[in-house]
């Protein structure tokens, strides 16, 4: 007979390749099984690694991901990931462990009500009805988390197998048509991507639509590189681009934006476009995401653009103006800021130089978030993986890395994190260095919570500041390489870099610089 835990595995081995996790008394049935159906196992150190990992991978790769924990603590330490998956929109599924059938234990929290919670969805295994094609296609249907729990008294009986569909979005000719007149009529037309266009393959549509327009184009951060290296591409919408290239968008009469959420973030506070811009949105949402928008396309967003190019004639009017070439500009021709540190935006400038031109850039969050979208080349919407600014957080950079490495084994992975970010994930530090098979780790390192510095400068500094931490040592301890750069000059040791294993550049940057997206949000929440 065949156990529950393997009838998991097998439902998940027809779907996915990848399982992150630790391993406890809730899901150490799984684990066994997984190795016997072809699935690999990337052991984490902390809980909330697994499901970030997870995470991540999806972003990198576009496939779907397990993350597992047991029950109680294991699954209680994966809620903050959790919730950055339900609320990014990231198809997930995580397997953990669950209280028996019969009741509660003494240490049993009721696990569904947090998951609930957060966002996530919830299923329970059952022996008559796994859940791991449900739960799968649920991830997927919904673009969401789903947890599929097995309750600890079941983990080794004896099972049976589901199969479970899923039905695609139609897109509606009303809606197209609609959306076609308004497009015919623009004279300044600019399509804005979003991470959503690239999941669905809609780069190709897209750049044929907006060539057939005459339009600009231009991607939320999560979308950068869709368009390539296109001379009419205006780069990244948002606090992470260019003032030039905003002002040239604000111009725009009709955008046509497909897979992005249109969050305050990409519209730089309701300031992105003119007063009387009309959008049109793409989405697989039932209504638009912001009350801006004029005309809404329901349906995934390839089907749609395709339909929108179909109804359109075969032209290649002139664009309507010219895209600011290069990104962000430094502002400063000094590589150290007035305290006598780094300043990020040299930095950020030399190191776009140097690192490998086939990378994959993995976020953490924190004041630093910005210098890689604005000053370095993506080369693809997949390639900037910028896990926990959904919910916020901070912390999950070294596991998105390693989830980021696994998906993308050829490229280089770069994370950029900061000291605090990178003080809350050390224990996946060890697992980054473990599994990355080329990985450079910048750490922006201020010796200070910087974003919350700027934000609360008039308040007192104490519980802002953190102790210079030599992470250069602590990666040498971890088997990485490692420099402490204090200057440019000190960036050598990427140049001597092999490209094997795990570099560390322990970069001292200023507290002085505000990055523009920070100071963008202040002026909105009136904190500057």
């Amino acid at each position: 007979m065949t156990s529950l835990s393997e009838r998991i595995a097998e439902s998940l081995s027809r779907s996915v390749s990848d399982v992150f996790g630790v391993m406890g008394n809730g899901n150490a049935h799984l684990l066994d099984a997984l190795p016997r159906v072809g699935v690999r196992f990337t052991a984490m150190r902390h809980e909330a690694g697994g499901v970030a990992a997870a995470d991540a991978y999806f972003r990198a790769a576009g496939r779907l991901a397990v993350a597992t924990t047991t029950y109680g603590a294991g699954f209680t330490n994966a809620l903050t990931p959790l919730a950055e998956a339900a609320q990014a929109r990231i198809p997930l599924v995580l397997v953990t462990g669950d209280a028996p059938t019969d009741g509660a234990r003494p240490w049993d929290v009721d696990q569904r009500a947090l998951a609930e919670a957060v966002g996530a969805r919830w299923i329970t295994a059952a022996l008559d009805d796994p859940g791991a094609d449900r739960a799968v296609a649920l991830a997927r249907a919904e673009r969401t988390a789903v947890v599929l729990a097995i309750p600890h008294d079941l983990v080794s009986a004896d099972a049976v197998v589901e199969v479970a569909r899923t039905e695609p979005v139609e897109v509606s000719p009303k809606d197209t048509s609609a959306a076609l007149t308004l497009l015919r009529t623009a004279r300044r037309p600019l399509v804005l991507a979003g991470r959503g266009a690239w999941l669905d393959g809609a780069g190709p549509a897209l750049t044929t639509l907006a060539d057939r327009l005459g339009a600009l184009t231009a991607t939320t951060a999560l979308g950068a590189g869709l368009f390539g290296d296109s001379p009419h591409d205006l780069g990244i919408a948002g606090g992470f681009g260019s003032d030039a290239a905003a002002a040239v968008m604000r111009d725009a009469d009709v955008v046509l934006v497909v897979g992005a959420s249109l969050s305050q973030f990409t519209l730089r506070f309701g300031d992105l476009f003119g007063p009387d811009a009309r959008l049109i949105q793409v989405d697989i949402e039932d209504s638009p995401a912001h009350p801006r928008v004029d005309e809404f396309v329901r349906g995934a967003a390839r089907a749609a653009a395709e339909a929108l190019v179909a109804g359109l004639p075969v032209a290649s009017p002139p664009r309507w103006s010219e895209a600011p070439r290069g990104r962000a500009p430094r502002h400063t021709d000094d590589e150290l800021a007035a305290d006598g540190r780094l300043d990020p935006r040299a930095l950020a400038t030399a190191l776009d130089g140097l690192l490998p031109a086939d990378r994959t850039v993995v976020q953490d969050g924190g004041h630093f978030l910005g210098w890689a979208p604005s000053y370095w080349r993506i080369p693809a919407p997949n390639r900037l993986v910028m896990v926990g600014t959904a919910y916020q957080s901070i912390g999950l950079g070294f596991p998105s890395a390693v989830g980021a490495a696994v998906a993308l084994p050829a490229t280089t992975v770069v994370l950029c994190t900061g000291d605090g970010g990178g003080l809350m994930a050390l224990a996946d530090f060890e697992t980054f260095v473990r599994t990355a098979r080329s990985g450079v780790v910048v750490v922006f390192n201020d010796a200070a919570y910087g974003a919350e510095l700027h934000q609360y400068g008039s308040l007192d500094h104490g519980a802002m500041l953190i102790p210079e931490v030599d992470f250069a040592g602590v990666g040498r301890s971890l088997g990485a390489t490692a420099a402490t750069v204090g200057s440019l000059a000190d960036l050598a040791a990427l140049e001597l870099w092999s490209g094997e294993g795990v570099l560390v550049l322990d970069c001292r940057i200023s507290r002085e610089v505000v990055a523009p997206y920070l100071r963008e949000w202040m002026h909105a929440s009136h904190l500057d």
